[in-house]
């Protein structure tokens, strides 16, 4: 077993996860039930400040709030001195709400609103990330409408392909996402941002992908957009003051995975940036990078009760849980891998190899394949690790199932921060046919 975080065993045998036994978390929250040990977040978030601190750079940490984004959760950020990056009008509502300082808040997105980029600059927020020409010509309409300057990042897709699956690359050329660094749009974008009044240019921005182990990437984007960086000053006298080189930074899901720490990131962009700026005799920018999963990934846990098994001779054993894909879509959509225990017997030695089913009414809906598991009975506990990025934020109520509830654990102490959905939830928006 992988202890994460504040993870341990305590003296009754039973899962503990931030000083709280979590089999009394499940019965008195219910299940599948969301756990997060908010402890493991800290330490993550001041892991990738401190490196900044460390080496005296100016810097901005923004939290990618897609992850996991709810009240409570951005006020964490808050306390933690995070900035904040959000993708849509529902996120950055949910920040507002949060009282996130609007200053610190970054706009992303490939196909912003009208309405979205108006609350953007009615609330006065830090930064929008431009998109595409679209975004820019809109935004600088809604700007002139409003006599509203606002600063801008331009997105560029540096023509990198991370080593991750193809459904989370978002840095190589053919993407949906950002002006092309190599084929002249991101040149055009810039000049034609320059020309407009209404928009501080503060520098560029890239993301290459999600989930990844290795700094080859971000120091080959961080290559490519300094190298630009460098043409654009001669050429068109810009002088970026902020390099942002996205997030992606992978965890630890199963022991097939072995990601670095923050602080090996961290230091490598930063001594890779420093190596091209003396080179090109350019100004230091500031440097921004946004991790998410990275931040709460392996800070959650799923709890779920197992109900039915079935066997098939020869072939498998099939056991499954009060919840799946409704609640955890990552195994269908990206064939996410999950380790697992019993978390009323976390030490049992496993004595089977089973396969975890959701409940859902689709033969997709497994979650782990081959697990190593004791012998189970019906309400046992079953508690999934790593659940913590896109568990929730990707929730769905298919089947008409209610999304789970979430709580929070530090110093033994649990805290439930978003409720559980009712039936009556599910109806709330319904309206009848007569």
């Amino acid at each position: 077993m992988y202890f994460y975080g504040t993870t341990s065993v305590n003296v009754k045998g039973n899962l503990e996860i931030g000083g709280v036994d979590a089999v009394k978390l499940a019965e008195q929250f219910g299940t599948p039930l969301y756990v997060y040990d908010v402890s493991l977040m800290r330490d993550r978030a001041r892991g990738f400040k401190r490196t900044f601190d460390e080496q005296n750079v100016k810097a901005q940490v923004a939290y990618a709030s897609k992850a996991f984004s709810t009240i409570a959760m951005l006020q964490l950020a808050e306390e933690e001195g995070l900035s904040l990056d959000v993708v849509s009008g529902g996120e950055l509502y949910t920040a507002i709400a949060a009282g996130f300082p609007a200053e610190k808040i970054h706009f992303h997105g490939n196909n912003k609103s009208r309405e979205e980029l108006e609350m953007a600059l009615d609330n006065k927020i830090g930064c929008i990330v431009v998109d595409n020409f679209y975004e820019l010509e809109l935004l600088k309409t809604i700007c002139l409408e409003k006599n509203e300057s606002i600063s801008i990042l331009l997105r560029v897709t540096p023509g990198i392909e991370a080593h991750t699956h193809d459904y989370i690359l978002t840095g190589q050329e053919d993407s949906k996402f950002g002006f092309d660094l190599q084929n002249g749009q991101a040149e055009e974008a810039l000049v034609t941002a320059l020309r407009c009044n209404y928009f501080n240019v503060l520098g560029l921005h890239c993301h290459i992908g999600s989930q990844i182990f290795e700094t080859t990437g971000f120091l080959l984007a961080a290559e490519k957009i300094v190298g630009k960086m460098n043409q654009w000053k001669h050429n068109h006298q810009f002088a970026a003051k902020v390099l942002n080189l996205g997030g992606g930074f992978g965890i630890r899901y199963t022991s097939e995975d072995e990601p670095l720490m923050p602080s090996q990131y961290v230091s490598e962009i930063i001594n890779q940036v420093k190596s091209l700026i003396q080179q090109y005799s350019l100004e230091m920018p500031e440097i921004w990078i946004e991790p998410g999963r990275s931040l709460v990934g392996d800070a959650g846990t799923t709890l779920y009760k197992i109900g039915s098994s079935k066997e098939v001779p020869g072939v498998r054993k099939y056991l499954a849980v009060d919840g799946g894909m409704s609640d955890n879509i990552r195994p269908a959509l990206y064939q996410a891998k999950y380790e697992a225990v019993l978390a009323n017997r976390p030490l049992a030695k496993s004595t089977n190899k089973v396969s975890i089913a959701g409940k859902c009414c689709e033969s997709g809906d497994m979650l782990i394949w081959d697990l190593p598991l004791p012998e189970t009975e019906s309400d046992d506990l079953l508690a999934v690790f790593c659940t913590g990025a896109y568990g929730y934020s990707m929730a769905n109520n298919y089947n008409r199932i209610p999304r789970p509830a979430v709580v929070f654990v530090e110093s033994g102490k649990a805290t439930l921060v978003v409720k559980r959905e009712t039936y009556e939830d599910l109806l709330r928006l319904d309206l009848p046919l007569k």
